[in-house]
């Protein structure tokens, strides 16, 4: 005969065997703890992919002060490769000088939005090219060099944001100038428009940008020889390569269908810059 002490003892060693059953049957659990875990099979089992963006770095990241939202190409081709992972988006605001750091020490999965320098290559890896670009000049009205050669003068004084590729590009190309490095982009055309600086490098697109916004700050120069980049992204270096190789395969996939080019031409209009702005020498 089974005692009510027997169905207790039976209740309670199913419970624990339900729990160790659960337990095992959970890879979440053991693989929460395992600190080899990739960012590929983390993303997988958390279903959630972390990415880089960078306030006032439109059209390549928009974020409305208001309501806390953000926009922009790199955005709009974030979350396509998260629905393509089954992953939820989530956003980490960075500078394009503290994106490396972020990588590497695992704030973030990805940047979008890189120039793949030799110094960046030494700490992390890229993906192939996102589209490609050019680094220009924005110049003060009465200023109009037309040669990277004419901007490396102690006379010239060229505004940029620190640690960035505009940073890398001047102090490679225009090592005699007198180079102001100050903290964002923002701040490095800020110099510009209250003339304590001459001029400002800037990548192609953000300098259209910036233009459309504020026409009355001068003129875009593209200097010879045009000194052509690519955009990528960015990963935190490891050994499991299946994260990089995933973005590889999904860029070079969605570029061949036009999603990449057409998600940067929609929000390049959303701050008045049309394809017709860029100029010869650059391509998408």
């Amino acid at each position: 005969m089974v005692t009510r002490r027997d169905v207790a003892s039976i209740v309670g060693l199913g419970a624990i065997g339900a729990a160790t059953a659960s337990a095992l049957a959970s890879p979440a659990v053991a693989q929460a703890a395992d600190p080899n875990e990739s960012t590929f099979a983390r993303i997988r089992r958390t279903k959630k992919m972390r990415i880089g963006a960078v306030g006032g770095g439109a059209p390549y990241y928009m974020k409305d002060l208001s309501s806390g939202q953000w926009k922009g190409f790199y955005i709009d081709i974030a979350k396509g490769l998260a629905d393509d992972m089954e992953a939820e988006l989530e956003i980490t605001e960075t500078t394009w000088g503290n994106s490396v750091l972020d990588l590497q020490s695992n704030k973030i999965d990805i940047f979008f939005g890189l120039n793949p320098t030799p110094k960046r290559a030494l700490v992390i890896d890229f993906s192939v090219p996102v589209f490609n670009n050019a680094f220009g000049i924005l110049c003060k009205k009465d200023f109009k060099p037309k040669s990277w050669a004419e901007l490396n003068s102690p006379d010239i004084k060229i505004a940029v944001d620190q640690g960035s590729s505009h940073d890398q590009v001047v102090s490679r190309l225009t090592p005699k100038a007198q180079i102001s490095r100050l903290k964002t982009a923002d701040d490095a055309t800020a110099a510009l428009q209250t003339g304590r600086v001459d001029a400002q490098c800037l990548i192609t697109m953000l300098s259209l940008t910036v233009l459309k916004k504020n026409p009355s700050l001068g003129q875009f120069v593209l200097p010879t020889p045009i000194f052509a980049t690519t955009s990528n992204a960015g990963f935190r270096r490891e050994n499991d390569k299946t994260w990089r190789d995933y973005v590889n395969t999904w860029i070079d996939f969605n570029k061949g269908l036009g999603f990449i080019r057409n998600a940067i031409i929609t929000n390049m209009e959303l701050v008045g810059v049309t394809e017709a702005d860029i100029p010869p020498g650059v391509s998408l």
